[in-house]
Formats: structure tokens, C-alpha cells, sequence
């Protein structure tokens, strides 16, 4: 039984003061009005209760940030160990990420992007209970042409590597498209990623318009629906989110250089954009230095960096669905939730962009019968912090309580106690 000073039961609607929470089994029992006795519970005669003191805090939701790479944090020497360690090394490297992020109160990611098998290990030993982590969804491999954002092949020798294929995600034409969206899925993929633009990190003077034809766009998002997986388009130039958009993709990742024409498609289409300022935040900030990126990759991140928090307000502005998201691994792992600030600072209120991070980003991942609300019959996924982050949205980067699934990964000088037992 969780006792709550408030509970954010329902983002978009006030909190509840003074609540319970019962769980069992990892799933939310009830809500109930009041700190309640747990004596007074019906059918608790025998049974051992456990009371978690939350009283002086505010609960609310575990948050979802749905655009992740939890296998990999950039450095100058990533590229490097492309061609010293292998996929276990990833994984490894990726166990204190996972439970960095989790401990920062995000209990559900997407991760949108990764070579070889690391992430699907990850993402099967946390739902195993093997390690500490969020519930993640994985894309496996981002759909790519040759050269295109997400090729790993490039500026390497040529001898360095073997010719990537389908199931690296390289594809060129619709029938190319199809065989690697349909070898993604093979894998275990959760979701389908696909590269509509150029990227900021690809060590590639090609610019970050738009790489895809659009029948190649089609047979991706066409064969993906059909496996009932959903498609999120990392997408920048504005050629490239429109195609995307009109492709019928379900979320746009970055979305920096949208334009009016972009908002009325996303309003067609009630596909969602994924934000990520933090990012672009993270490599303006990294490419005034000298040195940190390749000169190709440093240009490009001085031209995105800035442009993604306008493209949000502008959007934001337009009214188009917007759910949270960081790209973390461009930034470190764990810092996540710097992105609310960002949010709010460019003109979405802190309801908002909590919304964004509970609701909305749940309905992404279909997962809104799961998680993003506090309800009964859902995933017992909750956080706490001392401050309200209703008031002061930077409340949100200093959780002190996380419960995913019923089990407590984080409670920092909380009162708790069992059932008949004064908390200390």
C-alpha cells in the first residue's frame, strides 16, 4: 500500500490529495480516497501488507521516454570501438544505463537504434528479472539506404567491414525495404525504425534532408502495419518529414525543420512528434568544441542543435500530438528528464509535458492498457518526488521513489514500514 501526500492518478486532470495506492501482484489493486488503515482493507486477514510512507510526496506515473539508444552514450571514441568490441561489450556497457534511467524515474523506453543483438538481450533479461531496468521496446536495426543516417559502414575502409544487408537494415528500393523490415521483425523487433533524413552524427558531408524515395517510405510503413509493429521516422529536413508523414509513419523523431505543410499532415495523419531537444541541445553544445566531432558531423550540429526547440513550439503551437522524447545516448543516460525543462521553456505548460511523458507516450507505444495512468488493472509503474512538478517542472530530476511492476528499485530516505508497524 502506497500512501500519497498527491497522486497525479490521471495526467491532464488535478491530483488527488491524500491517496492510496494498493498493489498487488505488480498490478494496481485500487485507488483509493485517504490514507487508509491497511486493517480496514477487506480480505487482508493473514495476508502480509506492506506500507510505503509517500505521504510527503507527490506520485504519479512511471515516465515513458520514447526515443532512446540504451546500448550506447557517445564519445569522441565511439567510433573506435566499433572496431574493437563486440556486441557483449554493448550489452555490459549498457547495464548501468538501463538502471540510470530507470532510477531517474522512467520506467517504460523505446530504444530506437542498435547494432547486432545487445538491445533484444537487454530488453529480455530485464523483463526476465535478470537486471535492474526499464521495460523496453526495441526496433533492432533503423531501415537505412546505402550511406544513408544509420549505416554503420560509413567513413570506415571499405575492407573494415563486410557489405551490410537487410538484416543491418540497408535497403534500397520498396522490395529491399520490404525483405528488411520484415527481417527486423524476424528479429524481435518491437518496433520499426527507419531513417526518412540525414542525421547530425553520420561522419557525412550528405546533408539531413531527405534520403528515401517515396515508394521505398510506403513499403516500409505498409509492411510494418501488416506486422503489427509501429514505424517511427527519424526525420529532419522538411522534404523528408513530409514524404514520411504522407508515407503514413506513426511518429516523427526530431521533426527540426518542419514547416506549416508539415503540421497539417501531422493533423491528417494523428501521428505523434517525438521531440528530442535534449539532443539537439547536446550537440550544439558538443560541436562548438573543438575537436569533439568530425568537422562534417560539428556543422551539422550547429545547424540542427538550435532549430529542434523552435520546430516543438511551432508544432506545439499547431496543435499536433506531441510524446516524450530525449535520443539519451546522444546525451548521458539518467538525465532525461532535463528534456521537461526544454519543453516548458519553449511554451508547453508543466500538465503538459507530463502528458507527453504518461499518456500520450503510452497511446505511442500502444501500450495506453499498460501504462501512462495510474488505474486499476495497470502495471503497478510509479514514481515520486519531493517537489510538485506541476509547480516547477524540474521537480522531475530529482525522483526519490520508482516502482516498476510492483517492485521497488528506488526509495530514498522514505518512511515505509509493514502493516501494523509505526513507520520510522
Amino acid at each position: 500500500m502506497l500512501h500519497c501526500g498527491a497522486l497525479l492518478a490521471l495526467p491532464g486532470k488535478a491530483p488527488l490529495r491524500n491517496a492510496t495506492v494498493v498493489v498487488k501482484r505488480g498490478r494496481i489493486d485500487a485507488v483509493l480516497n485517504g490514507l487508509v488503515d491497511p486493517a480496514t482493507l477487506p480480505g487482508v486477514e493473514g495476508v502480509e501488507v506492506e506500507r510505503v510512507d509517500l505521504s510527503e510526496y507527490f506520485v504519479l506515473p512511471g515516465l515513458i521516454d520514447a526515443h532512446t539508444h540504451v546500448t550506447a552514450e557517445y564519445a569522441p571514441e565511439s567510433r573506435l570501438r566499433q572496431l574493437q568490441q563486440s556486441d557483449a561489450h554493448a550489452a555490459l556497457r549498457a547495464l548501468p544505463y538501463a538502471k540510470r534511467t530507470l532510477e531517474a524515474g522512467f520506467t517504460t523506453v523505446r530504444s530506437l537504434g542498435s547494432r547486432g543483438d545487445a538491445a533484444f538481450a537487454l530488453r529480455d533479461a530485464i523483463a526476465g528479472g535478470i537486471v535492474p531496468g526499464p521495460r523496453i521496446l526495441v526496433a533492432g536495426e533503423a531501415i537505412t539506404p546505402t550511406g544513408g543516417h544509420s549505416d554503420h559502414t560509413l567513413g570506415f575502409r571499405a575492407d573494415l567491414f563486410a557489405l551490410p544487408g537487410i538484416m543491418q537494415g540497408i535497403a534500397d528500393g520498396p522490395d529491399a525495404c520490404r525483405r528488411a523490415t520484415r527481417a527486423q521483425v524476424k528479429r524481435g523487433a518491437d518496433v520499426v525504425k527507419l531513417t526518412a533524413t540525414g542525421g547530425v552524427l553520420s561522419p557525412t558531408a550528405a546533408g539531413t534532408e531527405q534520403q528515401f524515395f517515396a515508394d521505398e517510405l510506403e513499403a516500409i510503413v505498409e509492411t510494418a502495419h501488416m506486422l503489427g509493429r509501429k514505424v517511427a521516422a527519424h526525420a529532419h529536413g522538411t522534404r523528408g518529414i513530409n514524404a514520411a508523414l504522407r508515407a503514413g509513419v506513426d511518429s516523427i523523431e526530431h521533426g527540426t525543420f518542419l514547416d506549416d505543410e508539415s503540421i497539417e499532415l501531422f493533423i491528417e495523419s494523428a501521428a505523434y512528434l517525438v521531440p528530442t531537444i535534449l539532443a539537439g541541445e547536446t550537440v550544439a553544445e558538443r560541436g562548438r568544441l573543438t575537436g569533439y566531432y568530425p568537422p562534417e558531423v560539428a556543422e551539422k550540429a550547429l545547424q540542427v542543435g538550435p532549430t529542434i526547440r523552435l520546430a516543438f513550439a511551432h508544432a506545439h503551437r499547431g496543435g499536433v500530438r506531441i510524446a516524450f522524447g530525449t535520443d539519451s545516448g546522444v546525451s548521458r543516460h539518467g538525465e532525461n528528464a532535463r528534456e521537461f525543462g526544454y519543453m516548458v521553456g519553449a511554451g508547453m505548460s508543466e500538465m503538459d509535458a507530463i502528458v507527453a511523458a504518461t499518456r500520450n507516450a503510452a497511446d505511442l507505444l500502444g501500450l495506453a492498457n499498460e501504462i501512462g495512468t495510474v488505474e486499476r488493472g495497470k502495471a503497478a509503474d510509479l514514481i515520486a518526488t519531493e517537489g510538485n512538478p506541476l509547480v516547477d517542472i524540474g521537480a522531475l530530476q530529482h525522483v526519490v521513489f520508482v516502482m516498476r511492476e510492483g517492485v521497488i528499485y528506488k526509495q530514498s530516505a522514505l518512511r515505509r514500514a509493514p502493516t501494523g508497524e509505526p513507520a520510522s
